[in-house]
């Protein structure tokens, strides 16, 4: 099967498509982070979570809407996006009196729904995920002489979000290493492009979750492939099969690629929150994620931008990534231990565990599938304590007290 060649797109491009959305997009700042002293890194956060809509994307959206012919504004615009895509596309197709029809799939984000109908996009609901959802648009794109735009391989996209870069050299002009999310590839090669033609010494790292690994794939065999998608936090970061004009445009010009589990994400989002006061997605997470999990201690005493690309996490799933960063930080810990199912058994577990200051947040007692004495009883813990620290304390106190009878084999490690 021949693979598709793709565009490279050019430094001139990038130029021009930051003077043209330089009415229509919010210049974000690009602060000095907390988190610097505990990473040994001169960190620096380019918060794109602070456009309208919550997202980078709008540089590519609004690039693209600028580049339409008198023709195609009237007929309109077509994607298939489950979030950002759309929210940027459904903003400024309004601003700029472009109608917009966005086809998400069944499993979109409610609040991404509304919102996109809030922007007065025509918003249709087909297929179980993006790819169904894509096929459909490019169907209706066919029918209705819509244009299509893709939300990560258009060039008029690539060139606008590489716009960030242009913007990040003026505002920390002396970096050494930039730290980028990957998923269709569009923000990391329009980013890539821009800071090298300006910076060529400056590293290019990029970034993705395990659970969809499409960069490193394409990497390996040296074009885009398909490649399988897993449930993940970095829901923005889940296509499939990278970008064939992203790849052209990036493959040289990154130095390392990073792949990283979904805790490490997960504590990334809980250390944004903690320390920066930001909310943000799983993928707008998971550049700082690699700094955090150690996969980038060769940047210590370098200047670093990471871009905290999205803050539009759903309310539900930021719980669940709260949880489980804390658990990746050591801070809620699980166990069962198996006590004497007498009077002040349980009580004694309980003296232990509140003697150490750990606080239980759930205890649920298991008698029925307990095949040892009938007079024992598994306990099933949720405890939260301070930091690794404290809940190595309170697993050494259980081990002396209860010895071989406590079960931690569901912890995270990371």
């Amino acid at each position: 099967m021949d693979v598709p060649e793709g565009v490279a797109v050019t430094f001139e491009e990038v130029s021009a498509a930051s003077f043209r959305i330089r009415e229509g997009i919010n210049r974000t700042p690009c602060d000095r982070s907390h988190m610097s002293a505990l990473t040994g890194m001169e960190i620096f956060f380019k918060k794109e979570y602070q456009q309208f809509t919550g997202s980078f994307k709008e540089r590519g959206a609004r690039n693209t809407f600028m580049l339409l012919t008198q023709e195609q504004r009237r007929a309109g615009v077509i994607a298939a996006s489950a979030g950002n895509h759309a929210l940027s596309l459904a903003y400024h197709g309004r601003d700029l009196n472009v109608p917009v029809t966005v086809i998400m799939p069944l499993t979109a984000p409610l609040m991404k729904v509304s919102l996109c109908r809030h922007y007065e996009a025509n918003v249709i609901q087909r297929g179980n995920d993006f790819g169904e959802a894509k096929a459909y648009a490019m169907a209706m794109s066919e029918e209705k002489g819509l244009q299509y735009i893709n939300g990560y391989d258009d060039v008029p996209i690539l060139a606008g979000q590489g716009t960030m870069g242009l913007e990040i050299i003026e505002q920390v002009p002396d970096l050494d290493a930039i730290v980028i999310p990957v998923g269709g590839g569009g923000l990391l090669a329009g980013t890539a492009l821009a800071i090298k033609s300006l910076k060529p010494h400056v590293q290019v790292i990029s970034v993705e979750s395990d659970k969809c690994p499409s960069w490193q794939a394409a990497m390996d065999a040296g074009h885009p492939v398909a490649t399988p998608v897993g449930p993940t936090l970095a829901d923005g970061l889940a296509v499939p099969t990278v970008g064939y004009n992203a790849f052209k445009t990036a493959q040289k010009l990154v130095d390392k690629h990073i792949v990283i589990s979904e805790d490490k994400i997960a504590l990334a989002i809980l250390r944004l929150i903690e320390m920066e006061k930001a909310v943000v997605e799983g993928a707008g997470a998971t550049a700082l994620a690699a700094l955090l999990g150690g996969d980038l201690d060769e940047l210590k005493g370098k200047k670093v931008v990471v871009p905290l690309c999205g803050g539009n996490i759903d309310t539900t799933v930021l719980g669940r990534c709260l949880e489980r960063g804390l658990a990746a930080d050591g801070r809620l810990i699980k166990f069962v231990v198996r006590v004497d199912d007498r009077p002040n058994g349980v009580a004694e577990l309980t003296r232990i565990i509140g003697g150490l200051g750990v606080s239980i947040k759930d205890i649920f007692h298991e008698r029925a599938w307990v095949r040892s004495d009938i007079f024992n009883v598994d306990i099933k813990c949720v405890c939260e304590t301070r930091d690794f620290a404290h809940s190595n304390e309170l697993r050494l106190a259980l081990e002396k007290s209860y010895p071989n009878r406590v079960d931690w084999s569901s912890q995270i490690h990371t």
